[in-house]
This record gives C-alpha cells, structure tokens and sequence, in this order.
C-alpha cells in the first residue's frame, strides 16, 4: 500500500509483464482524501500491444497510514473525454 500521495500509480504488471502501463498522473487534491487522475494504456494480452490512452479519475483515502482506493471513475476514449471537457468549459 502507497504511504504517499507519490507513491499511487496505476500501473500494474502479471507474470513480469506490465499490463497496465501509467504514462502520466496528475494530483488534483491531496491530504486525507486524495484525488488523482492517471493516463494510461492497457496491454492486449493476445498481442502484447499497449492499447488505446485511457483516463482515469481515483479517490483514495488515508487510514492507517496507508491509501486505500474507494472510488474511480473511467474515460473510455478520446471521444469521451472531449465531451467531458466541453461539458467543464461551458460550465465553468
């Protein structure tokens, strides 16, 4: 478990190969309850290829000393995220 707000990633490997691979993460709040936002691509198994940039949105909280994830929200696509976007600036 990650200590640090630093320390969350999404990348996650299986058998020594990176599945799950973070390009980039972005810290939108921190202290007892974190938010996060991570760009990255998943691996196609069958191929071995990184897949489409995915977007992910992850709330975690600190108990115990540690972070733990209690929520996530995810950007299928490009498509969905400038829709998203264009709903933000319209509003704001």
């Amino acid at each position: 478990m990650a200590e640090t707000v630093d320390e969350l990633t999404v990348s996650y490997s299986e058998d020594g190969r990176e599945v799950v691979k973070e390009l980039d993460k972005e810290v939108l709040t921190k202290g007892a309850w974190a938010t996060l936002m991570f760009k990255y691509q998943d691996m196609d198994k069958a191929t071995g290829e990184y897949g489409p940039t995915k977007v992910t949105i992850r709330r975690y909280k600190k108990m115990g000393g540690s972070y733990r994830p209690q929520s996530k929200f995810n950007i299928s696509g490009e498509k969905q995220a400038k829709q998203i976007a264009d709903v933000l600036n319209r509003w704001f």
